[in-house]
């Protein structure tokens, strides 16, 4: 019995250390509209959001892999330097970019398509096999698209309005700036847009590769960090000449850039990492509608926006579709496990009939040796 709650309790902690990510990264997009609204550069809280997560996970490596640090070779830190692109810089200027070039709900409906995208790119580069024949295949193919249409009817349909909270909070009340939800959609935003979901989706596979090469989670999301806070530090440089921009005081660009670079950068890319490393990276790209339900819920409470009909449909099915995929990839997790454990009890069969056949062979042998020894002492006798 104890066995059993021990093996779903370990089953079970992927899934509640991606809902835990997924918690913090909702957070994160709280505290950047709240940033935003002061008037911060995005370019600027993304620099100072990495290099904050590099000043909290290399001095953690450092201290906790003393003794067992990996060797760093060239292909690791080339490696480092495609994560710190892909799922740092890159994608966060780009994503940052598409909202600036076309508006915030275009950018958070093509964010959702970063499910489909690893999926398809996990198949291409062999991290995930289709399997459409089987039930566990067609539930990871239904499940990503019931999630990606939840995503897209949380964001498109609005409905009855819903009142949940008896106290709501306004923390934008003051110094609004003006929305560009209602503007023109620029074809360079598209691509910003787009490009951001392939950005991330990039980072997830290439992670994959860097788990295996690099199994220290510490180290790698270190190496991450300080590759992708060089990169963008240069890029913010390059782009934001104004020095005001760079200042941080005691204000809600510290916290956010801080809270950003510590816990989301830096706690749970470590997390993401190691549940690549043991689910694969389609795995941890479902979670990401999910954020949109926290994302709504977090704003209909301390951000004075409307929660409607749409929303919670949209929260219901991409739910399902999450369910449909942990459900397909447990199955397929367990037919692996169960062909291992079949592979193992072959071998040892074989491997216990060749030492009793060897054991017999040996006997049969000393038998023969004993009766020609006897054999020749009676003829010696004679």
């Amino acid at each position: 019995m104890k066995d059993n709650l021990r093996n779903i309790v370990h089953g079970l902690k992927p899934v509640m250390l991606m809902v835990m990510v997924q918690i913090a990264f909702a957070a994160v997009n709280v505290f950047y509209k709240l940033a935003i609204n002061d008037g911060m550069s995005m370019r600027v809280a993304t620099a100072y959001r990495l290099i904050f997560a590099t000043a909290f996970t290399v001095p953690l490596a450092l201290i906790s892999e003393r003794k067992n640090r990996p060797k760093l070779s060239w292909r690791v830190l080339f490696m480092a330097f495609l994560c710190g692109l892909f799922g740092g810089s890159l994608f966060q200027n780009l994503f940052y970019g598409a909202i600036a070039l076309t508006s915030a709900t275009f950018a958070s409906t093509i964010y959702n398509l970063i499910p489909a995208i690893t999926f398809v790119m996990a198949i291409c580069f062999r991290y995930e096999k289709l399997n459409f024949e089987k039930a566990a295949g067609k539930a990871k193919v239904f499940g990503t698209l019931v999630g990606i249409g939840g995503a897209m009817l949380l964001i498109f349909f609005k409905g009855l309005k819903i009142d949940i909270w008896p106290v709501q909070i306004d923390l934008l009340h003051s110094h609004r700036h003006q929305s560009n939800d209602s503007g023109p959609i620029s074809f360079l935003g598209v691509l910003c847009a787009i490009g951001s979901c392939f950005s991330y989706a990039s980072w997830l596979i290439v992670q994959a590769k860097m788990s295996n090469e690099c199994p220290s989670h510490l180290s790698s999301t270190a190496l991450m960090s300080l590759m992708g806070a060089i990169q963008a530090t240069i890029f913010g440089l390059i782009v934001d000449r104004d020095w005001n921009q760079w200042k941080l005081g005691w204000n809600i660009r510290l916290l956010s850039v801080a809270y950003s670079g510590i816990v989301a950068s830096g706690i749970m890319f470590i997390v993401i990492s190691w549940c690549v490393q043991k689910r694969g990276p389609l795995f941890a790209s479902v979670f990401n509608p999910l954020m949109l339900v926290l994302v709504a819920i977090a704003g209909s409470l301390m951000l004075n926006e409307q929660l409607y009909l749409g929303s919670v449909l949209g929260a219901v099915l991409i739910v399902i579709g999450l369910y449909m995929v942990l459900w397909g990839k447990g199955k397929e997790m367990n037919e692996t496990t169960q062909k291992e454990t079949s592979l193992e009890s072959e071998v040892l069969e074989i491997a216990v009939k060749s030492s009793t056949w060897g054991h017999d062979k040996g006997n049969y042998s000393n038998t023969n040796n004993t009766n020609s020894v006897a054999n020749k002492d009676d003829s010696t006798k004679q």
